[in-house]
């Protein structure tokens, strides 16, 4: 199983928040670069950005930060704010590996079939951001209404090949992942999927890694202390 040690851009800086709530961003780290390479000297291979000013507002804003990161050697998957092909195009500029398409494949799901021919099936992923089961979007902050499974359905018949589902209750809660719903995603779709959020400890890597999952997403857990990235890296990191 991949790991994604996780760095969110907020006003240029290394923020975390609960349950996606903006307002309870705080600051969990000084340098984004620093950051990544001390996921790297862990031994990651891989960093997952959210640039949260950009899934917010739909502008991003913090791309000197994620090119900086790229340079410094780790595979950036980048989500926030990427709404078109062209905005696709600059983050790929950027040095990005693999960029996440989460409020516009709900806006215009044509875009993920486009986004895929253009590019390829492994540089594209789709966020599945639920609340209950319902995909949200805009930085979390709206109500879709639409069914997440069903959407995830839908975003593999478009031809999206990965997606990353967060259960926004447990994001940022350590309370351990929703390893329920991550089989129910498992046994509707073939997708490769990368788990995010709820990660409370080594042993909740494990289990992801277990149940064949293709990734996993650290945030909270890593930077509170709660898991060892080393470690993790050597337990489950083919």
């Amino acid at each position: 199983m991949k790991l994604f040690p996780a760095i969110d851009l907020k006003n240029g800086q290394v923020v975390r928040l609960v349950k996606g709530e903006f307002s309870t961003a705080h600051p969990v780290a000084g340098d984004a670069v620093e950051t990544a390479r001390a996921f790297q000297a862990a031994g990651a291979q891989w960093v997952h950005m959210v640039d949260l000013d950009g899934a917010r507002s739909g502008t991003r804003q913090n791309g000197a930060i994620v090119a900086a990161v790229a340079a410094a050697g780790l595979s950036v998957q980048l989500g926030g704010g990427i709404r078109t092909l062209a905005d696709l195009e600059e983050v790929f500029e950027l040095g990005v590996r693999r960029a996440v398409i989460g409020s516009a494949a709900v806006a215009d799901p044509g875009l993920v079939q486009e986004a895929v021919k253009r590019f390829g099936p492994e540089r594209i992923a789709v966020g599945l951001d639920v609340k209950g089961n319902s995909v949200r979007t805009a930085g979390w902050q709206a109500d879709s209404g639409l069914d997440w499974l069903e959407f995830a359905r839908r975003m593999e018949s478009l031809g999206a090949a990965t997606l990353i589902f967060t259960d926004i209750d447990t994001d940022g809660t350590l309370s351990g992942p929703p390893f329920e719903r991550l089989a129910a995603l498992q046994q509707a779709v073939g997708c490769d999927i990368i788990a995010s959020g709820g990660v409370s400890s080594n042993e909740d890597l494990n289990k992801l890694a277990g149940m064949g999952l293709y990734g996993a997403i650290v945030g909270k857990a890593y930077y509170a202390g709660k898991v060892d990235l080393a470690r993790a890296v050597r337990e489950v990191q083919p």
